[in-house]
């Protein structure tokens, strides 16, 4: 095995299997594993003996809890070129994800969230456990949906990628399945055999997975989507609270909860973010997320969400602004402008 303490490599049989390593960080991605994993894919996207990839967590509780945001708030703070680094190697891991051409599994066993999402949802096959917990909870940390969730989020059926986005809802299996960020449901106490027959079969993944294989039960989202298409349908965000409020109930007062903990300002910038990545071809998705990064790492919010959320861990952020209202359409343009280091390429 070729590893390092925090990613590890490994060959078996016809299929080139990934494990992030920090399980005690919840398998979060730091910038050396990133790089890593995306030199590693370049070299087995063109050796013969590699006929899939496979990419698990380390331990028990989580596939990829998302990036390294405790690195990039300091990183911010101490002016450090992190904060664009990190973007720059993360987004063009995802295009390579996406783009490859050999069968891409992700074995989503535990918390898949933010940056777990980028290196998973992009691959030909996402396996669901019963442990799976998937979110993009950005909305919560002063930031927006990234990891090309512009363009894989508004591609979702009816509103339920914009329901996702903006409130960081929480999808089990069932529920994963259902809205198509997995494509397959094992049990994990089966996932050894799954990994056997992976590297047995290469890239006959189909083939691999049809022997453990399983249904997950009813989807409660299914309840749910009737009034999440009719809700999350409004123009402005403003316009679906409005909707929320009239629908009343328990899901609509959960949801609306969800909403108003969020960061007025990344409630706008997802809105209009996953407006215009419905349009977008997946290069333009990611360069669009590029100089949204750059522009949220240069405002308050973000520091100010995961100061809250993962430093001092009071879960009581003071956004700025604090209400809609005062989150115009000027300021929400000036996130979409190139970045003063320029855009994100492809080279």
């Amino acid at each position: 095995m070729n590893d390092t303490s925090d990613i590890q490599f490994e060959v078996r049989g016809r299929a080139g299997f990934i494990t992030l390593n920090r399980p005690k960080a919840l398998n979060a991605l730091t910038l050396p594993m990133i790089e890593a994993m995306d030199a590693r894919l370049a070299v087995w996207a063109t050796d013969p003996a590699v006929d899939a990839v496979v990419v698990r967590g380390a331990g028990e509780r989580a596939f990829c809890a998302g990036g390294d945001v405790r690195a990039i708030w300091q990183a911010g703070k101490d002016g450090d070129s992190l904060t664009r680094d990190f973007f720059r190697a993360e987004y063009r891991l995802n295009r390579r994800i996406k783009v490859f051409a050999k069968p891409y599994v992700a074995v989503l066993d535990g918390i898949t969230m933010g940056g777990g999402v980028g290196v998973s949802v992009h691959g030909s096959h996402r396996v669901a456990t019963e442990r799976t917990l998937f979110a993009m909870p950005e909305t919560r940390i002063g930031l927006f949906p990234d990891v090309g969730a512009s363009h894989f989020l508004p591609r979702l059926a009816g509103k339920l990628g914009l329901y996702l986005g903006l409130t960081g809802a929480r999808l089990k299996a069932a529920d994963a399945l259902y809205a198509g960020v997995a494509t397959h449901y094992v049990d994990s106490a089966r996932l050894p055999e799954l990994e056997e027959a992976l590297a047995a079969k290469g890239a006959d993944v189909g083939a691999a997975l049809a022997g453990v294989t399983s249904d997950p039960g009813p989807a409660p989202l299914v309840r749910h989507r009737a009034a999440i298409d009719g809700c999350f349908v409004g123009v402005t965000v403003e316009g679906i609270i409005a909707a929320l409020e009239d629908a009343g109930g328990d899901w609509a007062a959960t949801t609306l909860e969800a909403l108003r903990a969020a960061s007025p300002t990344s409630l706008k910038i997802t809105a209009e973010e996953l407006r215009r990545g419905a349009r977008l071809e997946f290069d333009a998705c990611m360069s669009m997320e590029f100089r949204l990064s750059q522009a949220c790492l240069a405002r308050h919010d973000s520091y100010e969400g995961i100061r809250a959320a993962v430093i001092d861990k009071d879960n009581a952020p003071s956004w700025q602004p604090a209400a809609l209202a005062d989150v115009g359409a000027e300021m929400v343009a000036a996130h979409f402008a190139p970045p003063p280091g320029g855009d994100l390429t492809f080279d």
